[in-house]
């Protein structure tokens, strides 16, 4: 091939790659640097109410009670009649690398028959880990972003009221161990695991960084060395940075209920002849009602007509060729004019047919 030629045929090339490149970052975690998941168990009080019945949920005026002697008041579960006070599991993702005095946000979900937590104030609520540590402690307003509202005859309501946010509501109190700065190398695990997308990750690193320290040890795991007297930090946010082009599973994705259908880029069919065609039968009942004469011994005779309609539409022998891209695919299945419920159950036979070479995905 001719110089002139070959320099803009690798322009080309590079230019496409770029289009369908993603940032390692996407691709790929670290391994170690992830968030944790916190639970804890709290109150909140305020509300105008609308908080649990204690009757019914008496787990709540059970926490009043535990709550109250913790400040030095003794007070008996029967003596509380409010309902102002509701019962509520407090959530929270604790971030990679958080340390104490960092802020996090915090979800606020009713338990008991509150029925709106508006304007309520969530009171101090350990957030414990797997682990049963406490790692945060939540207390704040909550702010549900909806209402509820109704009387005796009708009721209007916006969202859920029973669930609520408390901004910036959690204090970090301890920290995750987990010191990077020791690692000696990095696994990264791949988000859709793929051999050759793991490859192409690390022949990708190899060349960007001018040495040999990425290897793949399977399909979802990467392992990579860090250079001596090398900056983690640095290291990682450089490799963070590279663009990897990766490598699609051809999939067709089908949601039934709503008639949604996603077709991947690298879906093909074989040669293949599909014939489309609905049958709609139609039956129609008139009622038929004959009645005696006036003061006659007869009797009122209730019968229907029925009216049956069977109509066909004349189907049409497609026959869709190899199709190189998703292009010619959708191409040739709209020439036979099918709706998305139809689309559906053609992509289905033609998968049992053996002419789809796709993973066919029905969610």
């Amino acid at each position: 091939m001719k110089a002139k030629y070959f320099l803009p045929l690798l322009i080309l090339i590079c230019f496409f790659n770029i289009i369908n490149a993603a940032r390692i970052k996407d691709l790929a975690d670290i391994r170690g640097v992830r968030s944790n998941q916190l639970i804890g168990y709290g109150l909140v009080v305020g509300l105008n109410g609308t908080g649990d019945d204690g009757k019914k949920t008496s787990f709540t005026f059970q926490a009043v009670v535990n709550m109250l002697k913790n400040l030095g008041i003794n007070v008996k579960k029967e003596d509380i009649d409010a309902d102002n006070i509701a019962a509520v599991m407090v959530t929270a993702t604790l971030p990679p690398f958080a340390k104490p005095g960092m802020k996090i946000d915090v979800i606020v979900s009713s338990m008991g028959d509150a029925t709106s937590i508006e304007g309520g104030t969530l009171l101090m609520t350990p957030l414990r880990g797997p682990d049963g540590e406490i790692y945060a402690v939540a207390q704040g307003p909550v702010s549900t972003g909806g209402f509820s509202a109704g009387g005796a005859g009708a009721t209007r309501g916006k969202n859920f009221p029973t669930v609520g946010r408390v901004p910036s509501g959690a204090l970090v109190e301890k920290a995750v161990p987990f010191d990077i700065t020791k690692k000696k190398k990095l696994i990264l695990t791949i988000k859709e695991p793929d051999f050759k997308t793991c490859q192409k990750m690390a022949d990708t690193i190899n060349f960007y960084l001018h040495k040999n320290l990425a290897n793949p040890i399977d399909g979802a795991t990467l392992e990579v060395k860090v250079p001596e007297n090398e900056n983690i930090v640095r290291f990682i946010s450089k490799i963070e940075d590279i663009d990897v082009t990766p490598d699609i599973k051809a999939r067709i994705v089908i949601n039934e209920r709503t008639g949604t259908i996603v077709i991947g880029e690298n879906v093909k069919v074989s040669t293949v002849a599909v014939a489309h065609g609905n049958l709609s039968i139609v039956i129609k009942e008139t009622p038929k009602v004959s009645q005696p004469n006036p003061f006659s011994a007869g009797k009122t005779v209730a019968t229907a007509n029925t009216n049956i309609k069977v109509k066909e539409e004349k189907a049409r022998l497609m026959v869709i060729k190899n199709s190189p891209t998703i292009r010619d695919l959708v191409r040739g299945l709209n020439r036979i004019g099918v709706t998305p419920r139809d689309l559906i159950s053609i992509l289905q036979a033609i998968k049992e047919a053996g002419a789809l070479q796709a993973d066919l995905i029905i969610m």
